[in-house]
């Protein structure tokens, strides 16, 4: 089975949940810099993430993203409920969930991992370190995981970006 290695003519849809408008930006200039073809769509809340990721109205034509970086404190619903409802739907639990947050507490930690999060990375503070993490979790969850056959790259698109809402 083959691994989903990005490229301009191959690139995979990432969703990335986060309110901060400058951890959006810094992730996003990270991908960018890392030379990533993928495409982050972003959602700004729990809520709105889960009506793309359910295709709900306005989003029914949504790509499926293939990865899901989540932070944890979110307006309207957090990043916690998200991920509980995310692992409980059978639909969208097989989507890796990756949970970047600038909480290193152990009990977040132990909690996200018990709400099965696939990994939890600590934020890091500045873009060189972030687009060396982006580079990272693109060369493991995109080079080297097998993620399910069924899920088909986004059409191709070099490096976008774009708001949800």
């Amino acid at each position: 089975m083959p691994n989903r290695k990005t490229s301009p003519d191959n690139p995979v849809e990432i969703l990335l949940v986060e309110d901060n408008a400058g951890d959006i930006r810094l992730i996003h200039e990270a991908f960018k810099e890392g030379g990533s073809a993928s495409r982050l769509s972003i959602a700004r809340d729990g809520e709105q993430a889960l009506a793309f990721l359910r295709r709900e109205k306005p989003y029914t034509d949504s790509p499926r993203p293939v990865l899901i970086l989540l932070d944890l404190h979110l307006p309207r619903k957090d990043g916690w409920e998200v991920l509980a409802e995310l692992k409980q739907e059978v639909g969208l639990r097989q989507i890796p969930v990756l949970v970047l947050s600038n909480s290193m507490r152990t009990e977040d930690v132990h909690r996200a991992y018990d709400l099965n999060a696939n990994c939890y990375i600590q934020k890091p503070p500045d873009l060189e370190k972030l687009v060396r993490v982006g580079r990272q979790i693109e060369a493991f969850w995109l080079g080297t995981v097998v993620l399910p056959p069924s899920w088909k790259p986004v059409q191709p698109v070099l490096r976008a970006s774009r708001k949800i809402a």
